[in-house]
Parts: structure tokens; C-alpha cells; sequence
């Protein structure tokens, strides 16, 4: 078994939403960079991965989405609404990021890796069941998700996203499923609206949607604290079977589109915390998937870091001295709040 699964394809770079949108095929570049260092490494199995099937993404998207989706290979641009756009190849890029997170999935289970990255683009975490969103054409995760759960029987999902932007589609896609917990740590307000604390899921769900949605200008200590004081101890209760998580980079401080001051650093950390999860629950099953993240420099050394934490020991936890050694009160309330908000479902949790 090695020890990462590295998933990359060169259709990828071929999808354009058209000149100056920031989601661009140069992202590949700090992908690239990333993955051709871990060539060398024997414990690396890099692939292609593969595209999925409309079965697989109908498990999460209408029939009338894909097949939307599908067509726009037949024109030159296609434009769903003012921030996405496709042109002939983003059909194809959407089925390999798509389908890459299903390959990285069957790696795990199959027995091929512990861990697995994959660094494809389109994102997904915005796609609605029914539309296009915020740069996305399918739900990465939620197709992994219910690739995991159709294919291996998996009773326990944990998907965790730390993009800057709140994953309405991912969240939507679960919001009624004890099956799937969501979390979200993300800059509110901003794109698209969605993600308050009171946000918890419905019916059988409730409790199984946590949203935490942080003022702008939040560093890597206060991300670490919230790990630390919630998100961890949340994932030992629910114990998940796999995590998967929605790697955007656009928290970083170099990002154009958020206003966050993280370092690459403490994507590495909030790594090493999800991989310490896995290794206690999940038989180390951990796969990351690319969302976001505009400066190519900050995206480079996010992943560079996520990948290296990857690769670590996973019972390790890096202590970041930042510079921000004080928690900021706002992020203190908000823990607080969320934790009277989730002990019914959960318990009481202390720090």
C-alpha cells in the first residue's frame, strides 16, 4: 500500500470560463509544481484517475443538470450565470474532477493508499442538485460521497470544508442525512450568502450541518482553536468511516478573492488534526480534493503543505506561532455559540 494517492489530468487545464476569471487554467500550474516534487517519492502513486459515470453523478445532480452540463460541449461558451461559464471542455474537465475524487475514493478502500490529493479543477463544493454555482459544474464531494456510500457502504461521511466561500451545494446535498457531517469554516459575510451558525440541517439531519462562519481577517491560530475546541472533538463523537475534504486555498492571506490571513502553514496543521481523526476512526482514510484558491502562490504552498502533512505522522500536531497568539473574542463567541447550539445532538464541549 503507499502511502498517497496523487490524482491530476491534463484535461483539466483545457477548461476556461474565458479571459480574467480568476478560476484559471494556470491554477494547474501550482498543482504541477506541487506533484512533480513527489515523483521521486516511492510511498507516491501518481494517476490520472478517471471520469465519472452519469450514474455516479446522478446520485447527487438532477437529470436535467447533467445533461445541461453535458451539452455545453456542443458550443463554444456556454454561460450559466455572471460568475460561470463553460466552454467545449469543461464537460469533460467536470467528469475527471468528478470522477478523479470516485478514483480516489476506490484507492483507499481498494486497499492502494492511506491517503489521496486530488488536484483537479473545476471546483465543485457551489453545484447545486439542479444548477451550475460559483464556478462549479458537479459536486465533487457529494459524488464522492455517495460513491463511498453506494460502492463500499460506508455509514459515515465527514466532509470538511475550509474554503474561504461556504459550500451551499455540498451542505444542501446533506442537509437532511445523518450519513454525511458537514463542516464548514468560512468568511461570513461573502459569496454565496449561505453558511450562518443557525444552519444545523433537518429532520434526521439536524445536527449534522455545522456551520462556522468567521468575520474577515481570522489567522491561523483562530482556525487551529476552532479545530482544536470543535471540529476535532465533533469527528472523534461521529467517528467517520472517510473525510473528505474541500481544500480550498482562498483563506490564504495572498488570495484576491477573500480576506483571510491564514499561511500556508496551517493548511498543513488542519491536515495533520483530520489526518490524527482518520487514523483513530477511518483506517487513515483521508481525501482531499481541490475547491478554491486564486493566488497561484498561495495555492502552491497550500497544497505543498497539505500534502507534506499527508506524508507525515499522522498522530503529530503542529503548534503554529504566527503571530496571533490571541484568539479574537468574536471567534471566541462563535465557538461558544456553536457548542450550546450543538449539544443536544452532541454533548458538552469544553476548552
Amino acid at each position: 500500500m503507499q502511502e498517497l494517492y496523487l490524482v491530476s489530468d491534463g484535461v483539466c487545464r483545457l477548461h476556461s470560463a474565458g479571459g480574467g476569471h480568476p478560476e484559471r487554467p494556470e491554477r494547474m500550474d501550482a498543482v504541477a509544481a506541487v506533484f512533480d516534487d513527489c515523483r521521486s517519492d516511492p510511498t507516491v502513486l501518481l494517476d490520472e484517475g478517471r471520469d465519472a459515470t452519469q450514474e455516479e453523478i446522478i446520485r447527487v445532480h438532477t437529470a436535467a443538470h447533467y445533461e445541461l452540463v453535458r451539452d455545453s460541449q456542443l458550443r463554444e461558451i456556454t454561460v450559466f450565470d455572471a460568475d460561470t461559464a463553460a466552454n467545449r471542455h469543461s464537460y469533460a474537465a467536470a467528469l475527471r474532477a468528478a470522477g478523479g475524487a470516485c478514483a480516489a475514493v476506490d484507492a483507499l478502500f481498494n486497499a492502494r493508499a492511506r491517503h489521496a490529493f486530488v488536484g483537479t479543477r473545476p471546483p465543485g463544493h457551489h453545484a447545486e442538485a439542479d444548477r451550475p454555482m460559483g464556478f462549479c459544474f458537479f459536486n465533487n464531494a457529494a459524488v464522492a460521497s455517495e460513491h463511498a456510500r453506494a460502492r463500499y457502504g460506508v455509514d459515515r461521511v465527514a466532509i470538511v470544508d475550509w474554503d474561504v466561500h461556504h459550500g451551499n451545494g455540498t451542505m444542501h446535498s446533506f442537509y437532511e442525512d445523518p450519513g454525511v457531517l458537514y463542516i464548514s469554516l468560512h468568511q461570513f459575510p461573502l459569496f454565496p450568502g449561505t453558511g450562518r451558525l443557525e444552519e444545523l440541517g433537518s429532520g434526521k439531519g439536524k445536527g449534522y450541518t455545522v456551520n462556522l462562519p468567521l468575520p474577515a481577517g481570522r489567522s491561523d491560530s483562530e482556525y487551529l482553536f476552532l479545530f482544536d475546541s470543535l471540529i476535532v472533538p465533533l469527528l472523534d463523537r461521529y467517528r467517520p468511516q472517510l473525510i473528505l475534504i474541500s481544500a480550498g486555498y482562498d483563506a490564504h492571506e495572498r488570495d484576491p478573492l477573500g480576506s483571510m490571513l491564514l499561511s500556508g502553514a496551517a493548511f498543513g496543521a488542519m491536515t495533520e488534526r483530520l489526518s490524527g481523526v482518520a487514523a483513530r476512526h477511518a483506517r487513515n482514510r483521508v481525501v482531499v480534493l481541490l475547491e478554491g484558491g486564486y493566488s497561484l502562490r498561495g495555492l502552491e504552498l497550500g497544497i505543498r503543505a497539505t500534502i507534506e502533512a499527508l506524508l507525515a505522522d499522522a498522530q503529530r500536531t503542529t503548534t503554529l506561532a504566527d503571530g496571533h497568539t490571541v484568539v479574537n473574542s468574536a471567534v471566541e463567541a462563535l465557538a461558544e455559540r456553536a457548542a450550546h447550539l450543538l449539544r443536544r445532538q452532541w454533548g458538552e464541549f469544553s476548552w
